[in-house]
């Protein structure tokens, strides 16, 4: 009988050990993450990828070259259809809310950023983006309020987020408030060079710096914002790079193609198209990096589809060498459709499958150890 006991005993036991033992081969051989830079295009779904593709005439783009790629499901938590703030708070924290809320529940619940988190960690941090620093996307990975409209009570938390290199528009809610406020003072106390063009930081390599370039949001590609976006990129990767060696750690960076979705929300292929081609610009710059700093993940997704676009045939006849293609949209809003993510780099293919917003935010913070 006692012989009976034991040899259960037993088996159950290594019924238990058996799984646990594979789990933790598995993490053994994961690899290492240091840094990880998520670029976030607004608005964007995989017809809009496709249509860069397409106006490329399907010539290689650097989206091409990622090594994993994955179906993101995007609802929030008060509505099918979310809004930046819904989507944006999902992929910084982990935790649905409701469409307008930022870095909080809609019971009031504060959550947590991967920025947050990364800097309790001893990391650095950055964002650039062109649209404002106080926007939906990069105010959910450092700000609490429950109306995406409050950007000036997102300026004054942005002072004490402890990001390190921020670089986009907004300058009206730090400098030109409705309050008669000037936070650029307080910004200087942090330790902050405040410039107001990318020109002014060219020679900076190292440090703490907030440059916000335009008043509110950077000029369409279409207009005169040049390489912006993928020269921003590069400026702040140096200076993470710099002070990386310095502290000796890795560093969380937070990017947006922010008017992909003005472009999508205007129903303008010209503007989707150049939005997406500078977008692509500063992927390329991103998998760059990650090609000559190893245990660099780079992460591309988006919020939100917006638009609803679609790219059907012009003809019914497929016997023709050319249908041409046809830009349509269902909406000028955001539509329920799930969106693209590719990985690149360190812990790539740790990514597949079709996943929440929130289930991305988790993997990406595994992988970092946070």
């Amino acid at each position: 009988m006692k012989r009976s006991i034991l040899f259960v005993l037993v088996l159950i036991a290594a019924i238990v050990v058996a799984p646990l033992d594979a789990v933790a081969r598995k993490r053994k051989g994961t690899p290492k993450v240091k840094n990880v830079i998520m670029l976030i295009g607004d608005g964007m779904g995989v017809a809009h990828i496709s249509a860069l593709m397409l106006e490329e005439k399907y010539q290689p783009i650097n989206m091409d070259r990622a090594e994993a790629a994955a179906l993101i499901k995007t609802y929030s938590a008060n509505n099918r259809v979310t809004d930046s703030a819904a989507a944006g708070t999902a992929l910084a924290t982990g935790t649905k809310t409701g469409n307008h809320y930022i870095g909080m529940t809609i019971e009031g619940d504060t959550l947590i950023s991967l920025i947050t988190r990364a800097e309790q960690k001893g990391m650095q941090t950055a964002e650039v983006v062109t649209c404002y620093l106080t926007h939906a996307t990069p105010a959910a990975f450092f700000a609490h309020v429950p109306n995406r409209n409050q950007y000036e009570d997102i300026a004054v938390q942005f002072v004490t987020s402890g990001i390190d290199v921020a670089i986009g528009g907004g300058t009206r809610y730090f400098a030109k408030r409705k309050d008669g406020r000037n936070l650029i003072p307080d910004l200087e106390a942090q330790g902050y060079k405040v410039a107001y063009s990318l020109d002014e930081i060219k020679d900076m390599s190292e440090g703490r710096v907030v440059a916000l370039c335009a008043d509110q949001n950077l000029p369409m590609a279409t207009q005169d914002r040049g390489d912006f976006l993928p020269d921003a990129t590069a400026k702040a990767l140096e200076i993470l790079t710099a002070n990386c060696a310095k502290e000796k750690t890795g560093f969380f960076m937070m990017i947006e193609g922010s008017q992909i979705d003005y472009a999508a929300h205007a129903c303008d292929a010209e503007q989707i198209y150049a939005e997406m081609k500078d977008f692509d610009k500063t992927v390329g710059v991103a998998f760059d990096y990650a090609d000559k700093h190893e245990g660099t993940l780079v992460v591309v997704c988006a919020d939100h589809e917006t638009g609803g676009l679609s790219l059907p045939s012009k003809k019914t006849d497929f016997t023709l060498s050319e249908s041409g293609v046809e830009y349509r949209y269902g909406t000028t809003s955001h539509s329920g459709s799930m969106i693209g993510a590719l990985f690149y780099g360190a812990g790539a293919k740790e990514f597949s499958g079709i996943m929440d917003n929130t289930e991305l935010n988790r993997r990406i913070a595994e992988l970092l150890g946070l």
